[in-house]
């Protein structure tokens, strides 16, 4: 016998007979088996709850890598609650995004995040998920809030949240001024977790006693930059005196001045820092410029919607008189055309918002009031029918097109007096606009012509 089988036997003698302590009477291989069967079970029903989802379609369009470069990490490698695992794959998100991926687990310790991501690459998302995930449904007090700089913003924000929650019974409410204050203090009364606002409302909701903040753990600042403006002066100085001294503060932006740096220092403790913007432009939209002079702007318009393979357009004027202005001629020319601006009732501007979403209109024309976060995936052109002074506006102007990853193109109109803003604008940002070509290629922005295989279905990434 050799010296291994020796061994082999001694020690056999010395133990005895293997013992299966589960049931002695069986041998270890009948429990082991039965083992290995009840982890299939188990195994089959983690599957089979994914099958009873209801998915939208896939998305199959061509996406750039400012969406799709990450690291390949699945939602399910959160360890996220499987009530909002469901509310996100319903959702059609398959994958995180690069700002989701880096985002949400840093979030799900409580440490406080400034993130720097470009427009349109998912950064509600990645506040939203982990906000969620925290949130305990069985406690009836405001456990969040998200902070956006309009209106439109909130009401968008508060739809993903509600999508997301649907299965977790978290209770979320949107607040914007302009509503009735009186049913914002009626809707409170009841049991709501996370608070969608704007800062003026949430502020004087704080003020009057009305949202009660001693167990709010979560503060999210949305398109951070411009919250710290001078519009907002004051105003989240204010509103964090409100909550908790633990609270934990997510901060999410495509761009960060100054303002940004003091309020870090002043509020944020030991931030992780997640930088994303390489560079600012998102990689999938096409810029060009048309120079003309400002009486020939409507006619080169008129081109511009009879050349162009528009899904839903929308087209930026720097003020509100000449948004009204242009949308009148456009109705003139025979187009569908809305129009929304800041001095609009509220009830006239989320009708608006509403039905452009919807598809009911192809044409929207607007002033900076629809530069922020605004998400419409059928949106495919963007027109600057008047140019932008700052580099900032331009940016998130631009950025309402190619959303998500996908591609869409930006025209700029330009006259003689914009040409220096136009050379400005390219430089601060390190980015191409180029002269217009007589045909535009419909790969660069017309959907149709911007399908993956059908293999590439796994490779669908939240928005």
């Amino acid at each position: 016998m050799s010296e291994l089988g020796k061994m082999t036997s001694i020690m056999t003698d010395s133990l005895g007979p293997v013992v299966n302590h589960s049931d002695p009477l069986k041998p270890a291989s009948t429990n082991i088996t039965q083992g290995l069967t009840r982890m299939s079970v188990i195994d089959d029903q983690d599957k089979s709850w994914k099958l009873s989802l209801k998915k939208p379609p896939p998305d199959r369009r061509i996406k750039t890598t400012d969406v799709t470069d990450t690291k390949g990490t699945e939602f399910e490698d959160f360890c996220l609650r499987r009530e909002l695992l469901m509310g996100i794959f319903e959702k059609g998100w398959e994958k995180p995004s690069p700002i989701q991926e880096a985002s949400i687990p840093i979030a799900m310790t409580g440490r406080d995040i400034l993130a720097r991501a470009k427009n349109g690459t998912g950064k509600t998302g990645a506040y939203s998920i982990p906000i969620l995930e925290q949130v305990d449904p069985t406690m009836d007090a405001v456990q969040a809030v998200v902070i956006v700089p309009t209106r439109e913003l909130a009401l968008q924000t508060s739809q993903i949240c509600i999508e997301l929650a649907k299965h977790l019974g978290v209770k979320v409410m949107v607040t914007t001024g302009g509503t009735n204050l009186k049913d914002d203090i009626m809707r409170l009364l009841e049991n709501v977790h996370v608070i969608i606002a704007t800062p003026g409302r949430i502020l004087d909701l704080m003020e009057k006693k009305i949202a009660k903040m001693e167990k709010c753990k979560i503060l999210v600042l949305d398109e951070a930059d411009k919250l710290l403006s001078q519009d907002f002066k004051g105003m989240l100085d204010k509103a964090i005196s409100f909550l908790p001294a633990g609270r934990q503060i997510l901060l999410y932006s495509a761009t960060f001045p100054l303002t940004v740096e003091e309020f870090m220092r002043k509020y944020l403790k030991n931030p992780y820092e997640i930088n994303l913007m390489e560079e600012l432009t998102l990689k999938g939209v096409t810029q060009y410029y048309a120079f003309v002079q400002e009486r020939q702007k409507v006619h080169c318009l008129n081109t511009l919607f009879s050349k162009l393979q528009i899904n839903q357009s929308i087209i930026f004027c720097n003020s509100t008189q000449r948004v009204e202005l242009l949308a009148k001629k456009i109705t003139e020319l025979g187009y569908s055309c809305y129009y929304i601006h800041a001095k609009m009732q509220q009830a006239h501007r989320n009708r608006v918002f509403h039905d452009f979403r919807a598809g009911l209109c192809r044409n929207l024309v607007c002033s900076d009031l629809f530069t922020r976060g605004i998400d419409i995936q059928a949106v495919n052109v963007v027109i600057n029918f008047d140019f932008p002074r700052m580099s900032e506006t331009y940016l998130h102007r631009i950025g309402r097109s190619g959303r998500f990853g996908h591609l869409g193109i930006a025209i700029n109109l330009i006259t003689y007096e914009d040409r220096y803003s136009l050379h400005r604008i390219e430089q601060e940002l390190g980015t191409e606009i180029k002269p217009i070509p007589k045909v535009i290629d419909p790969k660069l922005y017309v959907a149709e012509h911007q399908v993956e295989p059908e293999e590439s279905d796994e490779s669908n990434i939240s928005k």
